[in-house]
C-alpha cells in the first residue's frame, strides 16, 4: 500500500484528505476479507435457521447492534437496524484505517449471504433434470438473480443516502422475490423428494429477505418524513 504522491499539485483534493492508494493486491486481500464476512454470516444463519428471531440473533453475533448503522450521521432508528456503515471511531493519526465500501453494509452482507445459500443449493439440485423440471430450474434460478440484482442497486442507493430511490428499488426486489415464491411455493406433478426438501428450506429464507428489505424501507420512509433542520428552525 502506498501514499498518494506528496509532490502533486497543492490543490489536489486527495492531498488534503490524506487517503491511501491501494494496489490490486491490497484490494484483492480486502475483497477476500469481505467474502469471509459473508460466509461468517452464512455460518451463523445456518446454525440459527430454526430460531424464531434468527435475523436479530445473527445481527447480534455479527456485532451490528453494538454500533449505529447508518448511511447518514442523522439516520438513527430504534432497535436492530440493517442500514449502512458504523460511524468511525477516532483513531491515532498514524492508524491505517480500512476504507468503507458497500461490502461492509450489513444489508449487503445479509442479502448476499442468504441469496448465496439459496443459489448454491438450487444449482446442486437443478443440475439433474430428473429432480427438477427444466422450465422450473431455469425460471427460479433467473428470478433469484434478478431479485439479488435489484437489491444490490437498492443498497447502493441507500449507501448514497438516496432513500426514495432505495425504496423504489427495494420494491422491484420484492416483486422479483414474489416471483421466486410463486415458482417454488407450489408443488409440481411427480415432485422429487429433493425439490420438496429444497422448498421447505428455501421458503423461510425468502421470507427473511423480505423482512430485511421491509425493515430498511420503513427506516427510509421514516427518514424521508423527518423535517429538515431548516424547517425545524422556522
Amino acid at each position: 500500500m502506498s501514499n498518494f504522491d506528496p509532490n502533486g499539485p497543492s490543490d489536489n483534493e486527495w492531498e488534503d484528505r490524506g487517503e491511501l492508494a491501494w494496489n490490486e493486491f491490497d484490494w484483492e486481500n480486502y475483497l477476500r476479507e469481505q467474502d469471509d464476512v459473508i460466509h461468517r454470516y452464512m455460518g451463523f444463519y445456518e446454525k440459527l435457521k430454526g430460531h424464531p428471531e434468527r435475523l436479530d440473533e445473527v445481527a447480534h453475533r455479527m456485532g451490528w447492534d453494538e454500533d449505529a448503522w447508518s448511511s447518514d450521521a442523522d439516520f438513527e432508528a430504534e432497535g436492530t437496524t440493517f442500514t449502512a456503515a458504523p460511524e468511525a471511531k477516532e483513531a491515532p493519526a498514524d492508524f491505517d484505517a480500512e476504507p468503507y465500501t458497500l461490502h461492509k453494509n450489513p444489508v449487503f452482507i445479509a442479502t448476499k449471504s442468504i441469496y448465496l445459500g439459496l443459489k448454491r443449493a438450487w444449482e446442486r439440485l437443478a443440475d439433474d433434470g430428473t429432480r427438477v423440471p427444466s422450465s422450473l430450474a431455469l425460471g427460479f434460478h433467473a428470478s433469484l438473480y434478478r431479485g439479488e440484482e435489484q437489491a444490490m442497486l437498492a443498497i447502493q442507493a441507500l449507501d448514497f443516502g438516496d432513500y426514495a430511490m432505495a425504496i423504489s428499488l427495494f420494491k422491484r426486489s420484492l416483486r422479483e422475490l414474489n416471483q421466486s415464491l410463486a415458482l417454488i411455493g407450489t408443488a409440481v406433478p411427480d415432485e422429487s423428494r429433493g425439490l420438496k426438501h429444497y422448498r421447505e428450506d428455501a421458503l423461510p429464507r425468502l421470507f427473511d429477505l423480505r423482512e430485511v428489505w421491509l425493515r430498511v424501507m420503513n427506516e427510509c420512509r421514516a427518514e424521508l418524513e423527518r423535517p429538515a433542520d431548516n424547517d425545524e428552525e422556522d
